[in-house]
């Protein structure tokens, strides 16, 4: 694995664990704004649930090299599965992590691909498919 790679990963799992700190903490409202109104959960249960795996997942990526391929794809997984929060969030044009404007939230919409991306990339999820494929 790369350096530039390892960096990333541990980036990204720094994040994780930043975020699922914001959904437990400081950030909880305005990560309540990104639950879609269809679910069928309540609101602060979907809130803190994600919170909580997003701080596994980042101490996983931080934590469990020897795993990180598979953490890998799981966290893309992850990152597809809140896509509809941040559309929810676009729709709704609600304002939250300082997303005021439809520009502003349309470009975190085109950011959940990139951050599914960096985690297969930074893990070495998609070489780790690609080579199997190859096999």
């Amino acid at each position: 694995m790369s350096r530039l790679a390892l960096i990333a990963r541990w980036l990204l799992g720094a994040g994780l664990v930043f975020a699922g700190l914001g959904h437990l903490t400081f950030a909880r409202d305005s990560f309540v704004a990104q639950v879609p109104r269809w679910t069928p959960l309540p609101t602060d249960l979907v809130v803190v649930a994600s919170g909580v795996v997003e701080l596994a997942l980042g101490l996983s990526l931080l934590l469990l090299p020897r795993y990180r391929v598979l953490v890998g794809w799981i966290v893309a997984v992850f990152f597809v599965a809140v896509f509809p929060g941040n559309v929810e969030q676009f729709v709704s044009g609600t304002d939250a992590f300082g997303l005021d404007t439809d520009v502003a939230r349309g470009i975190r919409l085109i950011i959940q691909p990139i951050l599914v991306v960096w985690a297969l990339w930074a893990t070495g999820a998609w070489k780790a498919w690609r080579q199997e494929r190859r096999a």
